[in-house]
């Protein structure tokens, strides 16, 4: 069937009634609406569970092994006898919800129709549906998704900042539509069919964002390496070795530079903590400069306090380069921003490192970029130390080695890594608005279909209960994503999800 999104012509239902609920409206005529836990039984318990099925084995589903698109990761099976304790339990064919912000309002839960398991064990944080015999599992799945179910539910939350939770009883109470069940069959079937497509889109392009991020450190390696020369395009006439196996062969013309020899070195300790003798400041933090590739006015700084000292010692100045000192992650050690703005109340704070080039030696901009290749990053990543959160001591940062061109030199490649990062950073945010818009048309699709704004049932008929091929497509992008296996070129799969998307 070659019939797309795009053109398919759905009509609203012949009849409609009015639901009696604000957030639903108008029903068609042959609906109901029922609360909750009057068609699902919520979060049961464990006690239910056979004596003879308690030594087998179960699925493990914390919370960052379900997605907020209806997968899971199935793939960790556990003895039930680890799990049976500080757990919340579900069974193959339950539904499971995030309880939590801010994974509720993302949406992140699941139809476990396809359990590998009869029994399953995951995060508290999950409230989970039974559902009964008038309802369809992938069908209360997708009223959990509603935008008005997010929306209210979130507005119900109770707790502390930060870890709020949805209470039982708002689930419970919570009044939903209920088509009969040939109707919910109809409706799942053309939802899968259309999450099909879009997933197949929304996968296609997140790869293309990978090869654009693949592509982009790929030029800053090979400008700052002198791979060639960014003002011929051609490599230069003659390399020698630069003596650090990372770095490799450089131009015969550069120098390799220990940092220590070509910046000043500053590692700052304000903390958010005040004193009666300290003054009024803006921190510029490990969050300002992981999120950011330049620090400018326009960020929204930590307002804080520090003393007379401090402001002198930690002052932020135009030029400067800051890196991440540590972190819980290893690849987040090192993480550079280009400092583009001063002020007098600005300053560094906690987790970071300044590098701040000699004047006439080194160009700041150039520093930037060389600390963003790989061969320089992966010099720092080595030289982290940590177990549970990695860090670089200053005199690891100080014996990285670096190419060194002369200063006119380092200013062009700057130039011209600012003017070829800034259109493949174009492309990376234009796929991914385009990505937003269609879990936009995901989110609107499902709360007009599965509130009876639009009938499906005669398209339904028309429509495969399963498409392999095109199953197998997404898998194979999802997998290379998750795996990091990343091509040079477009893949077959992906132009397919172009094509299909020009149909959709």
């Amino acid at each position: 069937m070659r019939e797309g999104l795009k053109t398919m012509m759905l009509k609203p239902y012949p009849a409609y009634k009015d639901s009696g609920v604000e957030w639903l409206g108008k029903l068609p005529e042959v609906w109901g609406v029922k609360q909750l836990k009057r068609i699902a039984r919520l979060n049961p318990s464990k006690t239910e569970v056979p004596c003879a099925l308690r030594t087998g084995h179960a699925t493990f589903l914390p919370m960052e092994r379900v997605g907020d698109d209806g997968t899971f990761d199935a793939s960790e099976i556990r003895p039930v006898k680890d799990l049976w304790n500080g757990f919340t339990y579900f069974r193959k064919g339950d539904v499971i919800v995030a309880k939590i912000t801010p994974s509720f309002e993302n949406g992140k839960g699941a139809s476990l129709e396809t359990l590998p398991t009869t029994l399953g064990f995951g995060s508290t944080e999950f409230h989970v549906l039974r559902p009964s015999k008038l309802i369809l599992p992938k069908y209360l799945y997708l009223l959990t998704v509603h935008s008005e179910f997010r929306r209210l539910g979130a507005d119900h939350m109770t707790g502390a900042a930060g870890q709020q939770r949805v209470p039982a009883d708002f689930i419970a109470n919570f009044p939903v539509p209920l088509p009969p069940l040939s109707e919910q069959y109809a409706i799942v079937k053309f939802l899968d069919w259309a999450d099909r497509r879009i997933k197949l889109i929304i996968a296609a392009r997140k790869k293309r964002i990978r090869l654009l991020e693949e592509y982009r450190q790929t030029l800053i390696n090979d400008a700052v390496t002198g791979k060639f020369d960014v003002r011929t395009g051609k490599p230069y006439p003659a390399y020698k070795d630069s003596g650090v196996e990372w770095l490799g062969k450089v131009p015969e013309g550069w120098g390799v530079k220990k940092l220590r020899q070509v910046t000043e070195l500053v590692v700052s300790n304000v903390d958010k903590k005040s004193s009666s003798d300290e003054v009024p400041v803006r921190l510029c933090n490990y969050a300002d400069v992981y999120n950011n590739y330049v620090i400018t006015e326009e960020l929204t700084f930590m307002q804080a306090t520090a003393s007379k000292e401090e402001i002198r010692k930690y002052a932020i100045k135009r030029g400067d380069v800051a890196i991440t000192k540590d972190s819980e992650i290893w690849n987040d050690i090192g993480v550079p921003a280009y400092v583009d703005y001063e002020a007098p109340d600005l300053i560094y704070g906690y987790h970071l490192v300044i590098l701040r080039p000699s004047v006439g030696t080194l160009d700041g901009k150039y520093l930037f970029r060389t600390l963003q290749s790989q061969a320089v990053a992966t010099q720092l990543h080595i030289e982290a130390t940590g177990v549970t959160r990695f860090g670089l001591s200053q005199q690891a940062i100080k014996s990285v080695r670096i190419p060194l061109p002369l200063l006119p030199e380092q200013r062009a490649i700057a130039e011209y890594l600012d003017r070829e990062t800034k259109k493949i950073d174009a492309a990376i945010e234009k796929t991914q608005k385009s990505i937003e818009l269609w879990e936009e048309l995901r989110t609107t699709l499902i709360s007009n279909v599965v509130t009876g704004k639009l009938d499906v049932r005669e398209v339904a008929e028309k429509l495969p209960e399963r498409e392999p091929e095109l199953e197998a497509k997404i898998e194979a992008i999802e997998a290379s994503l998750r795996g990091g296996e990343v091509e040079a070129a477009k893949s077959v799969a992906e132009e397919e999800a172009e094509a299909v998307e020009e149909t959709a």
